[in-house]
C-alpha cells in the first residue's frame, strides 16, 4: 500500500469530527446505521424464547436497548462469541439461532435524529469491505439471513436476485450487494467516503504544549497540539462527543484516491476513533526459501484469476494448496471444478478434532465434507503414485520453494520434491494495524506478541468495546475475536451505547451532520 508522503503537509485547520470509524465492511455500517439515531427497541408483538431475557426487556421496554444495562441484559446468556454484548445482540435478532430455529427479532427500530452523532467511515473501496474481493461464487459459511443488518430485511432486498437454489447460503457477489444497497436504503451514503486509506492515526491533546501527559508521563508516539492549533478544533459546527481521555483527542491522516490514481491527502481530528478494519489485510505467510517467486500466491482470488485468463489447465502440473481451513477447502474446489490437479498440504492429521469439517453440518455444508471426505481417502502413499485428480499430504508442512517450480515437501520423517505449477499459500490472515503506534501490539491482550483475530484479539472493555489501554479508541468486528457478521454487530451495540451514554451524561444531543471534511 502506498503511503502518505512524508512532505506532504495536512491542512492548516483540519476539521474535527467526534467518530472516524476505519473500515467500511459489515462492522462500519452497522455502527454507522446505530449512530445515525436508529435505535432498537423491545418489540411488545413478539416473544422471547429465553424468558428470563425476556422478562429483563419488559422490565424497561419503554427504553432503547442502547440506553440500558447492557451487562444486565447479557448475564446468563451463550453463544459462539467471547463478547457478551455480541451474544446479546445476536439473541435479539436471532433467536434461538444455534437450535436451528428461525424465529423473527424481537427488535423494533425506530429512527431519533436528535440522537444521531455525527461520524466519517473511512474504507478502501465501497461499503461492504472485504467482500467486494472475495470470490463470487463460493457460498458463504454463514446463512445469508446472518448476514444481514438490522433493519433491512436480506431475503426481501434479495428477491430476484438470488439463485434458484434450495440452500440458505450465500455468495459473496450477493452480500457485497446486499451491503452496497444497505447503506443506499438507510440513507447513510453522506457518512461515507470510499476508496480512503488511513496511514496515520496519533493521539492529540487539546490545548497542550507538547506530549499528551498519560498517568504523570509522556507516551511515546504521542504528539501535542499548540495552542495555535486549537482554534481548529472549533467553529466547525460540528459537536464533540467527549472520549473519556481526558480531553485527548486523534489525528488520523492518509488519502483519498481519486479519479486517474491521484491521491489527494487528507488530515482530520477525531474525539473517537473505531477500529473496524477486520482481517483480511494481511495474509499469513509460511517463511520459508522461495515464498517470494512468482507462482507463489496468498489469496484465493489469484487462483481464479489463473483459471479464467487459462494460465492452469487439464495439462497443467499440480496447484500446491496449503492449508486446512475453508479458504484451502474452497481453492481445493475451484480447481477441481476446472479439472486442474492438486497437492493438498496441510499439518494437522485428518481426524483432528480442530478441524473445521468436522464442525459443519453434513447436509448444509455438502461441498465442504466432498473435500474433507477427499482429504482421507486420496492421502498420499509412498509406494502408490499419485492420484489422476487430487492427493493430499496431512502431516506435512512445505520446506522450500525453488525457481525450477519444485517444491519441497517433509512429513513422515521423509524429504518430498514434486513439480507443481502455482503454489496457493491459504493458512488464514491478520490484521494490518501499521497506522497505529509499534502496529497496535500494545493494544492486545498480550501485548508482548503481534494482534491476532484468533490468538491475540485487541483487548476490549467487555460492554463498551472501548480498548483497555486507549480511552478514546474502540474496536470491533475481527479485531476482537468476533469473525463471523452475526456477532459483530454487537460491537455496534456497545460503542454506540457508550457514546451515548457519555452524551447523556454530558447533557449534550449531537444534531448536526458531517459534511465535506475530506
Amino acid at each position: 500500500m502506498p503511503l502518505l508522503e512524508e512532505t506532504t503537509l495536512p491542512q492548516e485547520h483540519p476539521p474535527s469530527v467526534p467518530v472516524v470509524i476505519i473500515g467500511n465492511g459489515p462492522s462500519g455500517i452497522c455502527l454507522s446505521y446505530l449512530l445515525s439515531g436508529y435505535k432498537p427497541y423491545l418489540d411488545t408483538s413478539t416473544v422471547h424464547p429465553n424468558q428470563i431475557l425476556y422478562r429483563k426487556l419488559q422490565e424497561t421496554k419503554h427504553l432503547p436497548i442502547t440506553e440500558q444495562n447492557l451487562e444486565y441484559l447479557s448475564e446468563g446468556l451463550e453463544g459462539r462469541s467471547r463478547n457478551p454484548v455480541a451474544v446479546l445482540f445476536d439473541t435479539l435478532l436471532h433467536p434461538n439461532a444455534d437450535f436451528g430455529y428461525e424465529f423473527p427479532p424481537v427488535l423494533q427500530w425506530r429512527r431519533d435524529k436528535q440522537q444521531h452523532i455525527p461520524h466519517l467511515v473511512l474504507g478502501k473501496a465501497t461499503p461492504g469491505g472485504a467482500w467486494h474481493a472475495m470470490e463470487g461464487s463460493m457460498l458463504t459459511i454463514s446463512l445469508g439471513i446472518w448476514m444481514e443488518l438490522p433493519g433491512v430485511n436480506y431475503r426481501d432486498l434479495m428477491t430476484g436476485k438470488c439463485r434458484d437454489v434450495t440452500s440458505d447460503r450465500a455468495t459473496p457477489e450477493e452480500i457485497s450487494f446486499y451491503y452496497r444497497n444497505y447503506v443506499k436504503l438507510k440513507g447513510l451514503q453522506k457518512n461515507f467516503v470510499d476508496n480512503t486509506y488511513v496511514t496515520s492515526v496519533q493521539k492529540l491533546c487539546r490545548g497542550h504544549e507538547g506530549p499528551c501527559p498519560k498517568n504523570g508521563h509522556t507516551d511515546q508516539g504521542d504528539v501535542g497540539v499548540g495552542n495555535s492549533d486549537k482554534e481548529g478544533f472549533e467553529g466547525n459546527g460540528v459537536g464533540c462527543v467527549n472520549s473519556g481521555g481526558g480531553g485527548a483527542l486523534w489525528e488520523v491522516r492518509g488519502y483519498q484516491q481519486v479519479q486517474n490514481d491521484t491521491h489527494v491527502p487528507f488530515s482530520l481530528f477525531a474525539e473517537n476513533v473505531v477500529l473496524a478494519t477486520g482481517a483480511s489485510d494481511s495474509p499469513i505467510r509460511l517463511g520459508v526459501e522461495g515464498e517470494d517467486l512468482p507462482f507463489v500466491f496468498h489469496s484465493m482470488s489469484d487462483l481464479g484469476l489463473a483459471i479464467s485468463r487459462r494460465k492452469l489447465d487439464t495439462n497443467s502440473d499440480p496447484v500446491l494448496i496449503v492449508g486446512a481451513g475453508l479458504s484451502a477447502a474452497d481453492a481445493v474446489l475451484c480447481a477441481c471444478n476446472s479439472n486442474i490437479r492438486v497437492l493438498h498440504v496441510f499439518r494437522k492429521t485428518v481426524d483432528n478434532p480442530d478441524l473445521i469439517f468436522k464442525q459443519l453440518p453434513k447436509t448444509l455444508y455438502p461441498e465442504y465434507h466432498k473435500v474433507y471426505n477427499i482429504m482421507c481417502s486420496q492421502t498420499y502413499n509412498a509406494s502408490v503414485s499419485l492420484f489422476p485428480d487430487y492427493t493430499s499430504f496431512p502431516e506435512h508442512c512445505v520446506v522450500s520453494i525453488q525457481a525450477d517450480m519444485k517444491c519441497l515437501l517433509q512429513g513422515n520423517n521423509s524429504l518430498k520434491a514434486f513439480r507443481v505449477s502455482m503454489v496457493l499459500v491459504l493458512i488464514g490472515t491478520n490484521p494490518n494495524l501499521f497506522f497505529l503506534k509499534g502496529q497496535g501490539q500494545y493494544l492486545g491482550q498480550d501485548p508482548t506478541k503481534p494482534i491476532s483475530c484468533k490468538q491475540n484479539p485487541i483487548d476490549i472493555h467487555p460492554y463498551t468495546f472501548e480498548c483497555t489501554k486507549e480511552p478514546g479508541l474502540f474496536a470491533m468486528g475481527p479485531l476482537v475475536g468476533d469473525n463471523f457478521v452475526r456477532f459483530l454487530k454487537g460491537g455496534a451495540l456497545g460503542i454506540t451505547s457508550c457514546l451515548l451514554k457519555r452524551l447523556k451524561k454530558k447533557g449534550k444531543l449531537i444534531s448536526n451532520g458531517v459534511n465535506n471534511f475530506i
